[in-house]
């Protein structure tokens, strides 16, 4: 457009200055020649528009927004169009409380109030992308500033809106995946009503108030202790079971000796003793007791 406007330029000077100049009118087709020159290489260069990978194309006519869209790659267009590339890949917007990590500098995180009136610091990614087929309305209704306009404010609005049906402590615990799903569910057909798809959406952190955090932890310590004390209470209960079971073993084992060694026995077993130490070859005086009792062994060395 701008190599047409200057051949322009060119032809009406040569038009109006070189006709009122004889000195000068010797290079009027000189000017001429080169505004023509502009004016075809402008009309050349707009009747073609190269569109990147990953984007497509919107054109307007004297700002009317035309439907067809212009996919990736070189398209042949009419010169007086305007064209505006829309990326159509997966795009991201993040809202952090880290200073510079989301889409906007500073504290940038989502606070909500939580079914128990507490305040919840939520930090946030939603990955979209735009619609190629939408694109032409997309621009159309809401512009290229579509991150401002759509993806953070409808967004902010449905965490908070969901998140009052959640304790602040379910909300950081059990219940996270399921709130996730919920705002996701009620965030898709938003999108897809402006020319958005929602992709995915990526709650990455959730902040509770320092009472709430101190008390959790308490909370978590005491149940270890409690753990700690039934294992120590189990592992008693397991020494007691085993020095149990050792006892009774003992007096099964003396209960049987004691009942199968009679007098009889006795006597018998002592008898063969006393034959052995007879027939030791060591010198010895053995003093039998009366009806075979422990005898007294002497040595006779």
């Amino acid at each position: 457009m701008a190599l047409i406007i200057i051949g322009s330029l060119f032809l009406v000077i040569a038009a109006i200055a070189f006709n009122k100049n004889t000195r000068l009118s010797q290079y009027s087709k000189y000017v001429k020649g080169a505004g023509i020159t502009f004016i075809v290489l402008g009309i050349l260069n707009s009747c073609f528009k190269q569109i990147d990978a990953g984007h497509v194309g919107v054109s307007s006519l004297f700002g009317k927004i035309q439907e067809p869209v212009l996919e990736s790659g070189l398209n042949v267009i009419n010169p007086l169009f305007v064209v505006k590339e829309i990326d159509i890949k997966t795009q991201n917007y993040t809202m952090s409380g880290i200073h510079d990590e989301g889409a906007k500098s500073g504290d940038d995180a989502i606070r909500v109030l939580t079914a128990d009136g507490l305040e919840v610091t939520i930090d946030l990614t939603v990955l979209f992308r735009v619609v190629t087929s939408e694109a032409p309305r997309l621009l159309r209704e809401t512009g290229l500033d579509f991150n401002d306009k759509i993806v953070r404010p409808l967004t902010r609005t449905k965490i908070r809106d969901n998140a009052v049906y959640y304790d602040a402590i379910s909300l950081y615990s059990t219940k996270r995946d399921e709130f996730q799903t919920r705002i996701f569910n009620s965030i898709e057909k938003d999108f897809k009503d402006r020319g958005l798809i929602l992709e995915q959406l990526l709650v990455r952190n959730i902040t509770l108030p320092l009472s709430v955090k101190a008390s959790i932890e308490s909370k978590i310590n005491a149940e270890q202790e409690a753990q700690k004390m039934q294992f120590v209470l189990q592992k008693e209960r397991q020494e007691a079971e085993r020095k149990r079971v050792e006892a009774q073993g003992i007096a099964d084992y003396q209960r049987i000796i004691s009942s199968g060694l009679t007098d009889k026995q006795l006597q018998y077993e002592s008898i063969k003793a006393n034959l052995e130490l007879a027939k030791s070859t060591n010198s010895k005086v053995i003093v039998l007791g009366k009806g075979g009792n422990t005898p007294i062994i002497l040595d006779g060395k």
